[in-house]
């Protein structure tokens, strides 16, 4: 019995020695700076990872609105394509900035041509947005210029659905209509454009106005401002265009950055492409009895000396001069004037550009002008012929040949040939002196 007590107690005695042993091997590794921080760092990610977790859940609930889009085609309907509308045809000008007829036609040449404009059914086997509401909501967002949500409660359309279907819209627009509506002059269109500004403005040989326009750009990228930025004004994109009397658009060239001036952009514009090539129509003209072979535009100062450009003299005294000067600066404002609409009837190109891709500014840029020249089209005098949407034909693309180097650089040297320039303008200064003092 002694022996037994006295061997448990020695084995109790001797099993806190080994505890003790253990703790404090255990206090070493844990007082370890190392062994701390990694612990703490593997706790708080650990901490971290629930936490994301938990918050991608919430975040990944989306929050679905019965907007009942069904009742806004209806409204729309009602409003604006039925039978006896409750809005006549003066105020779908005003709204729509166009005809009745000429909207119905864009919508059934995207419906017939895109898949995103046509009527379709969503997995509830619900009917979807209409051609008719994605449409409206691409023109009110040209027209106005106003946020993606500003047409939530009309349309029944969510802010992102609105954004999709203005870019949506902007391309097939461009795919569809531009081969007609951003052509070049054609023989026809060149004979037309060389009677009606002889008639309007008494210049001989004129195809238009040349000029650029600047558009902001609101959320440009920072590492780009310097290059879009002119002085100390807001990041600009450039527009180039010509433009006739009755406000078609002929030319436009849109991309460049807003710190280049007009000699910048022209000398990186593909206005002349053609005629270096050339695949530009015959054109003869007679002024004060000296005969030419290449229309001309009419520009302002800044433009070079060369032969398809006529500028006004800067300080003239003599008064056949002053006369020319006034004449010129009238009819250069045909322009301006094309400006000035295409900025009213399309409130987002006056404004600053929201958008953060030069492509889809581009895109929005050339549709307004699309839709600008249909419009003039379709209110001009010419009687629009729908099922007729045949452009310009294409130029056949010209093999390289010693020849034909030499004759890009022939025209090169004729279209920048500075005595031309003076000659005809010279020559304009008469005629349009003796057209005024005969009238």
């Amino acid at each position: 019995m002694s022996h037994s007590s006295s061997s448990s107690s020695s084995s109790s005695s001797s099993s806190p020695t080994s505890e003790d042993e253990v703790q404090v091997e255990v206090n070493d590794e844990i007082n370890d700076p190392g062994e701390e921080m990694m612990l703490c760092m593997l706790e708080l990610s650990r901490k971290i990872h629930e936490s994301s977790e938990s918050s991608n859940e919430i975040r990944r609930r989306r929050r679905f609105i019965q907007r009942n889009r069904e009742a806004g085609h209806l409204r729309l309907v009602n409003d604006y394509f039925s039978a006896s509308p409750v809005y006549q045809d003066h105020i779908f000008r005003r709204r729509f900035r166009m005809r009745r007829e000429l909207f119905l036609h864009i919508v059934n040449a995207l419906e017939a041509n895109s898949m995103y404009f046509q009527l379709k059914n969503d997995a509830a086997r619900r009917k979807g947005l209409s051609p008719l509401q994605k449409c409206t909501a691409a023109i009110r967002q040209l027209a106005y210029g106003v946020p993606a949500d500003h047409l939530d409660e009309y349309l029944r359309m969510g802010e992102s659905t609105a954004i999709k279907c203005l870019f949506k819209f902007c391309q097939n627009v461009v795919e569809i209509f531009g081969d007609r509506y951003l052509r070049r002059p054609n023989a026809d269109d060149i004979q037309r454009l060389l009677q009606m500004h002889e008639e309007k403005h008494k210049f001989p040989g004129m195809l238009g106005s040349l000029d650029c326009m600047h558009w902001q750009w609101k959320n440009c990228p920072v590492a780009w401002k310097g290059q879009f930025t002119r002085g100390h004004g807001s990041p600009t994109i450039v527009l180039e265009a010509v433009a006739s009397q009755d406000l078609w658009i002929w030319h436009a060239f849109f991309g460049v950055a807003g710190s280049r001036n007009d000699i910048n952009v022209l000398y990186e514009s593909p206005i002349f492409n053609n005629i270096l090539q050339g695949n530009v129509p015959e054109i003869n003209f007679t002024v004060n009895g000296t005969h030419y072979t290449k229309g001309y535009y009419l520009t302002d100062g800044i433009y070079p000396e060369w032969a398809t450009f006529v500028k006004a003299f800067p300080c003239p005294e003599d008064p056949k001069r002053r006369l020319f000067k006034e004449r010129q600066e009238s009819a250069r404002k045909d322009v301006e004037r094309a400006f000035g609409v295409l900025q009213s009837r399309w409130a987002i190109v006056r404004g600053p550009a929201r958008y953060w891709y030069r492509k889809k500014l581009k895109y929005i840029m050339l549709t307004c002008i699309i839709l600008h020249n249909m419009i003039v089209e379709d209110e001009g005098c010419n009687v629009t012929n729908w099922s007729n949407d045949e452009g310009d034909e294409p130029a056949q693309p010209v093999q390289g040949s010693n020849r034909g180097f030499h004759d890009y650089l022939r025209r090169n040297s004729e279209l920048r040939d500075s005595e031309v320039h003076h000659q005809l303008r010279a020559d304009l200064v008469e005629h349009i002196w003796t057209e005024y003092n005969n009238n």
